[in-house]
């Protein structure tokens, strides 16, 4: 028995290393058996077999407690003894092996790309017994155990077994079980100690809380059946695409209930109807994954499998995307894999080694946002980060992910100074691995979720981000345009009489606008840290502010590409987005003074989605040269720039086309002339300064005529018009 006090001792100080070594069953004879057990601070243990109990001896001062049966004692359970209870479970220790080798070997090849069907925390059952696998990757660790509500956070109870080939650690426990909260407890090969939340926990605590949760195993009962057999068909480049750019934790908020968040069941029956009435085809979400601080927004996530508990649990999330797609809404998530955040529970050195992140700082740090690099040249983290896209279409059956910040991962002096990064392997600044990685992501997810949107926020000209990888793309299907919504809110915010010097800005967009299959983007960036709200840039009284904001939204929803606006922007907020408030909804109300403005702004918006999907010039050619025809793009002494989109049918008497004519300055333009290439009937289909919008109303109910093969028009002040070309006066 001494030795076996020097064993519980060195449990007991967490030195024994190999814990299934020891404790549990173990055969000592042909006809003898010794059961052992760790149970600190139990006062008398049985052990609780088929043929009955048997006390325990207890061995040493520490916790230690062995039995001697003269058979196998086949499955059995340990009955423990404290000052104030007495507990029954199945022994941990009696449990062989349960991660396939397979699994494992396909791990440490670099080829498992749906990790979260092996590690984290999976209600199982194991022969008859029901109980919690807990598994997780820490190659360099010394020791690890897990930790929670089912030990009271004691880590000396429950350590973990390591499979050595694949440095994943995994414990099956019998007494865990859905909505047990639990962390890793980690030795490092240095005796340094670290606790962990689980990096691929399916659910988490409320922040500021920071541990992982044991998520409900019963799978959510899908309805979306339809919308995904539709999807898989379809083609999204020629399809109308409305995107409302959305942060939930400040769509809406209880005032009355100290200005909390929405639920996703309540955002469920608020949200959905409001994005559904105002036409948008899709939302996008600001990043979901579980995030520690509210002023990050989600840009500086932690648990990237679990959907923020802030607004309620992983089948309600489920349920939002599930009713979103029952009524036509596709769901976009913002993914942030760019870098990840320093808090001590999180990835960082999560063994004791630079295990997810770079170790030299010149590769793994980023001063913009003080965050961690993710190292995707080692596979397994690359297998980690594809798994979790993987893990988000196939279990929340989301319909496209927008990546952050890919310029920052596929240059390595993104944002740096000289000596601050290091170069490739030719003397570059291209990061070969990010690039190889990003294209293996898109390439994956493409075949496996025929349909879907891998979207790319990249801010630089790097060459066919949109492209396939075949064609030496990097394989994204659409990529933001931030170079279209810098030139055109420079534009807009000049005042008008200074706008002819920056005409430029308005047409520079359609030199590259099919370089790539671009998003026009309006979003949460362009209206915050200073920069003001949309409507508090434009120029002039708050009569112009608004002509000039409606005037923005029709170019926008003229222009070639896909569409995206920020929430919000459709009130014509005056003030900033703030994260920690509702948006001002109050300014729709009748008391409010400028109440008909922002109401005819949230009306032109609503009819704007509405004009845009239902004429197909305006979006089956968005990616396609073909569809769109300059009028007059020269005018800069007035301002004014005009064009057609056309729709994909080569049949002349079945093409459709809309004429877009954009006056940017407070002058009517009386009896303007436009050379046409499209002689013929035109029809006013929408006009931004219409009197339903909070315009003036005195040009619409115009007569439109053709002089001399020049189309007459009078153009409002600050507006917007299109225009449908009803055919040439043979077929009027």
């Amino acid at each position: 028995m001494t030795v076996f006090i020097d064993i519980f001792d060195a449990i007991s100080d967490g030195q024994f290393l190999d814990p299934f070594s020891f404790l549990g069953s173990h055969s000592i004879a042909k006809n003898s058996t010794e059961v052992r057990a760790f149970l600190p601070h139990a006062l008398q243990v049985n052990l609780i077999t088929k043929n009955g109990s048997i006390p325990f001896c207890k061995v040493g001062e520490k916790g230690g407690f062995v039995a001697e049966v003269q058979k196998d004692p086949g499955l059995y359970e340990l009955e423990v003894h404290y000052a104030d209870c007495v507990n029954r479970f199945y022994d941990p220790y009696q449990f062989g092996s349960l991660l396939p080798e397979e699994d494992l070997a396909l791990f440490s090849q670099g080829n498992h790309t749906r990790l979260d069907k092996i590690l984290g925390a999976h209600e199982i059952v194991v022969g008859s017994v029901r109980g919690v696998l807990f598994s997780v990757w820490a190659p360099n660790a010394k020791r690890v155990s897990v930790i929670g509500s089912f030990n009271m956070g004691n880590h000396l109870c429950h350590p973990m077994r390591l499979r050595h080939q694949s440095g994943v650690w995994e414990l099956f426990l019998p007494q865990a079980k859905s909505g047990d909260w639990y962390k890793f407890h980690i030795t490092d090969s240095f005796g340094g100690t670290h606790v962990k939340a689980d990096p691929v926990a399916f659910q988490s605590e409320h922040p500021p809380r920071t541990a992982s949760l044991v998520k409900e195993s019963s799978a959510y009962q899908w309805g979306d059946q339809k919308w995904i057999k539709e999807r898989e068909v379809s083609n999204p480049y020629h399809k109308p695409m409305s995107i409302y750019e959305c942060h939930l934790g400040s769509w809406r908020r209880v005032q009355e209930e100290g200005n909390r968040f929405l639920t996703y069941r309540e955002l469920t029956s608020t949200l959905i109807p409001y994005v559904k009435e105002m036409g948008f085809t899709h939302i996008e979400l600001l990043p979901i994954a579980e995030y520690p601080y509210d002023g990050s927004w989600g840009y500086q996530p932690l648990g990237l499998y679990a959907p923020t508990s802030r607004f309620g649990s992983p089948a309600d999330f489920a349920y939002f995307i599930d009713q979103c797609h029952q009524n036509g809404i596709g769901v976009i998530l913002d993914w942030v894999i760019a870098h990840f955040p320093i808090d001590e529970y999180g990835l960082k050195q999560f063994d004791g080694s630079y295990l997810y992140e770079h170790e030299d700082w010149r590769m793994g740090w980023h001063s913009d946002w003080e965050t961690l690099i993710y190292n995707v040249e080692r596979h397994e983290v690359a297998d980690f980060l594809i798994s979790n896209a993987d893990f988000w279409f196939r279990e929340f059956h989301i319909d496209g992910l927008r990546v952050d910040a890919v310029s920052s991962m596929i240059y390595l002096d993104y944002s740096r100074k000289d000596g601050e990064w290091l170069p490739n392997m030719y003397g570059g600044n291209i990061n070969f691995g990010a690039v190889d990685f990003l294209k293996r992501l898109n390439t994956l997810m493409y075949e496996r979720y025929p349909g879907i949107l891998m979207i790319a926020e990249e801010s630089t000209a790097f060459h066919n981000v949109s492209r396939p990888t075949y064609a030496g793309g990097l394989g994204f299907g659409f990529k933001w345009n931030m170079g279209w919504m810098n030139d055109v809110l420079r534009y807009f915010e000049k005042d008008p009489i200074y706008r002819h010097y920056e005409h430029h800005h308005l047409t520079f967009g359609m030199i590259y606008a099919y370089s790539e299959n671009f998003i026009l983007s309006l979003s949460h960036d362009e209206v915050v840290h200073g920069k003001q709200s949309l409507l508090s840039k434009m120029p002039g009284d708050a009569w112009q502010k608004f002509a000039n904001l409606r005037a923005l939204y029709g170019f926008m929803y003229g222009h070639p590409g896909k569409k995206l606006l920020f929430m919000g922007s459709e009130l014509a907020q005056w003030k900033e987005w703030n994260h920690q408030e509702s948006l001002d909804w109050h300014l729709l109300q009748e008391e409010m003074f400028h109440h008909v403005f922002h109401r005819g702004t949230q009306k032109l918006v609503q009819d704007l989605n509405s004009l845009y999907q239902t004429q197909r010039a305006l979006f089956e050619m968005d990616h396609e040269s073909s569809g769109f025809e300059w009028v007059d793009y020269h005018d800069r002494q007035n301002s004014v720039i005009s064009f057609y989109r056309h729709s994909a049918t080569c049949d002349l008497t079945k093409k459709q086309s809309v004429l877009v004519i954009c006056n940017l300055t407070p002058v009517p333009r009386y009896s303007y002339l436009l050379t046409v290439s499209l002689p013929g009937c035109y029809k006013i289909i929408l006009n931004t300064d219409d009197a339903i919008y909070g315009g003036t109303g005195l040009f619409s109910m115009q007569q439109i005529e053709m002089v001399d093969g020049s189309l007459k028009i009078d153009i409002p002040p600050l507006s917007t018009l299109f225009l449908i070309y009803e055919g040439s006066p043979e077929y009027a």
